[in-house]
């Protein structure tokens, strides 16, 4: 089983040129703008084994002289493939961490659940693994008394001199700059010290404590002036989410607004970040601006459609003027004129828009993004949870239905951690009330859910913890239901609609499994009942550790492994993409527009998924609800069409294939 096959996805959209510098002048150069030493690795995977190895060699280098090693570990999910990495050298390589110690960054605080801590996840994803002494490790206490607040900080403070200062520590950076969970307005020379978090940091943190409502208000952390005085600072961030915050806090100017960007005057700080993290900076997003391109069909498309929206012209209007003015005169060298780009680039764009998205049938396809024969296609909709298919492909979803297709629709997940507590005590009232009215006495089923109600209602213990078998149950089943309801209302068969319950998933916890053999023989064994024509999968990046990238992996393993059977060879895989983002301009390979009317049953197909309103417990860190967000990317990418001169559609839903890994 390959594994991480969505990490190479990035791969086929940007050189190594930009990235992978030959020599100091060439990385200068390419660097121009970037304020942080920024080093840039097709993947997480290695990303992390390069700080690992950079951590193993010092803590080696203190061991030769018989010296501590002194670390500062962060919490949240960026770390965990480079604990990984660690774990890996300390059972295979024979590194002893027992010259190590180990200050936490940062505890939330006031906890109640010692489950919850930050302290807990370190050290079941590190600390419980190698033999780090435990009086080397040193951390705040989330449940101290307040009065002793301010001393514990002070005495901190005084350890970490007491042993030398600091000579290597690993920040994750947060969606608004935080780092430590210190928010704008920092002082660059507090210390440790307790802090309220703002809201976009207790979002972050509600995956830990499972809804927004049971993250502490505050975190004891080292404080900006502790972070400076570190010997050796390393930031890491993965994933197209922290894309927007790197550069700002790469690039862009020194403010208290971004505490990150403190470490723009540190003297031995660097950023390590993987190519979804770095899509933003200069070098990756507009090379034109520091160096020669190797240009190929989209670098150009994404040149000019940046260079539209900076003059605020369609394509067809740039001028050769606006070309050289704005270093784009490699093209003019290229194409001869501006006319000749422009006609180019503006059918390449014209070329995805289409209204069969199945291909259309009896049509010549050349110039199509998808081929007309066979018709009907066998087609799979691959819907990371029970809702992501309607979100993010709805309008697409039901016009494939429309234009008699053989859909079917797999939930790869059952999504049911994501129902709140109050839909299942709704829903077991209901089961009373139904008991009740038609005397059902002694009903196995309303003496179930008056068990379950009490359960939710007077006994359930703190977040965090394995949810209760039941509850679980009710939970899925809820999603399930909605599922169902909302595919029949887009058209498809009840003997089409597939619940796969991946194991992975299946924790009963936030924290889910690692993708194993056996999630992925669910899906391989799906594709070969099926083997359909076309496919259709969620092609979300932005979290490196969520649940769509395991999914999308999930898939992208099982087609690995049945790539070369011919029908395989013929189906074409197309990725999708949820309500937060949509694909880049120059990335976009078939633009389905969709109508007033068609937008309208989209919204009425979300609404199905009741439990997923307001009250959902993941809805992120974005307040619209989920047919907003959807409406608003939809009508967002039907505009830049728009103004690029293209046609007036009311909104559009956009794909981009995928080519299989040799």
């Amino acid at each position: 089983m390959r594994e991480n096959l969505s990490s190479q996805i990035t791969l086929t959209r940007i050189s190594e040129k930009y990235y992978k510098p030959e020599n100091a002048f060439e990385y200068s150069v390419l660097t121009r703008f970037e304020k942080i030493p920024t080093h840039i690795y097709a993947t997480m995977d290695e990303g992390s084994l390069d700080i690992a190895k950079k951590i193993a060699k010092e803590i080696r280098e203190k061991q030769k002289i018989k010296k501590k090693f002194v670390m500062v570990l962060p919490g949240g999910r960026s770390p965990h493939t480079l604990f990984q990495r660690l774990i890996h050298i300390h059972e295979n390589e024979k590194l002893s961490f027992k010259n190590v110690i180990v200050f936490l960054l940062y505890e939330f605080y006031p906890l109640t659940s010692a489950t919850n801590s930050n302290l807990h996840q370190l050290q079941e994803e590190f600390l419980n693994h190698v033999d780090i002494p435990e009086k080397n490790i040193f951390y705040p206490d989330g449940f101290m008394n307040k009065n002793d607040i301010y001393d514990f900080c002070k005495k901190y403070e005084e350890k970490i001199k007491e042993v030398g200062g600091i000579d290597f520590m690993v920040l994750g950076i947060g969606l608004v700059g935080t780092i430590g969970l210190n928010s704008s307005g920092a002082s660059t020379s507090s210390r440790t010290n307790l802090v309220l978090m703002d809201n976009t940091s207790r979002k972050e943190s509600a995956q830990l404590f499972s809804s927004i409502e049971n993250v502490p208000a505050g975190v004891i952390t080292m404080g900006l002036g502790t972070i400076m005085e570190a010997k050796k600072v390393v930031l890491i961030s993965w994933g197209e989410s922290k894309a927007a915050i790197i550069k700002k806090t790469v690039e862009g100017p020194l403010t208290d607004a971004i505490p990150a960007t403190c470490l723009q005057h540190h003297q031995n700080a660097e950023a390590i970040i993987d190519l979804s993290s770095a899509y933003d900076l200069t070098r990756i997003s507009h090379p034109w601006l520091v160096t020669n391109c190797e240009w190929d069909n989209k670098l150009i498309r994404r040149a000019i459609v940046w260079l539209c929206q900076l003059t605020d012209k369609p394509i067809l209007k740039l001028t050769n003027k606006d070309y050289s003015e704005h270093g784009l005169g490699e093209l003019l060298a290229i194409y001869g004129s501006a006319y000749n780009v422009n006609i180019k680039i503006f059918n390449d764009i014209q070329h995805t828009i289409t209204g069969w998205p199945g291909g259309k049938p009896n049509a010549e396809d050349s110039n199509r993004p998808e081929r007309a024969k066979p018709y009907p296609k066998k087609i799979i909709v691959f819907s990371p949870h029970p809702d992501d298919d309607v979100i993010s492909m709805g309008g697409t979803f039901r016009r494939l239905c429309d234009q008699h297709h053989d859909v079917h629709v797999a939930y790869q997940t059952s999504g049911n951690i994501a129902v709140g507590d109050e839909e299942v005590v709704r829903y077991c009232e209901y089961l009373k009330d139904v008991s009740d009215r038609y005397s059902i006495k002694e009903s196995k089923i309303k003496a179930k859910a008056e068990e379950i109600i009490k359960y939710l209602r007077y006994e359930k213990s703190e977040r965090g913890t394995l949810e209760h078998p039941d509850v679980l149950f009710m939970k899925g089943t809820i999603r399930r239901e909605e599922a169902r309801h909302a595919s029949r209302y887009s058209g498809l068969k009840d003997e089409n609609i597939h619940f796969l319950d991946l194991p992975f998933y299946e924790t009963g916890l936030v924290k889910k499994k690692p993708l194993g053999e056996k999630d992925v023989e669910i899906v391989k064994k799906f594709l070969l009942r099926i083997k359909p024509d076309q496919i259709f999968v969620a092609g979300d990046l932005a979290d490196p550790h969520g649940t769509h990238k395991v999914c999308l992996d999930a898939v992208l393993a099982a087609i690995d492994e049945v790539k070369n059977q011919k029908w395989m060879k013929e189906c074409r895989v197309w990725m999708y993409r949820g309500a937060w983002a949509e694909w880049e301009m120059d990335h976009i390979e078939m633009a389905v527009p969709i109508s007033p009317e068609e937008l309208r049953h989209k919204r009425n197909a979300i609404l199905k998924h009741q439990s997923q309103a307001e009250s959902a417990p993941f809805l992120g860190d974005d307040e619209r609800l989920f047919w907003q967000r959807a409406e608003d990317r939809n009508r967002a990418t039907a505009e830049t069409y728009n103004k690029l001169g293209l046609a007036s559609y009311e909104a559009i839903e956009a794909f981009v294939q995928y080519i299989p890994i040799q």
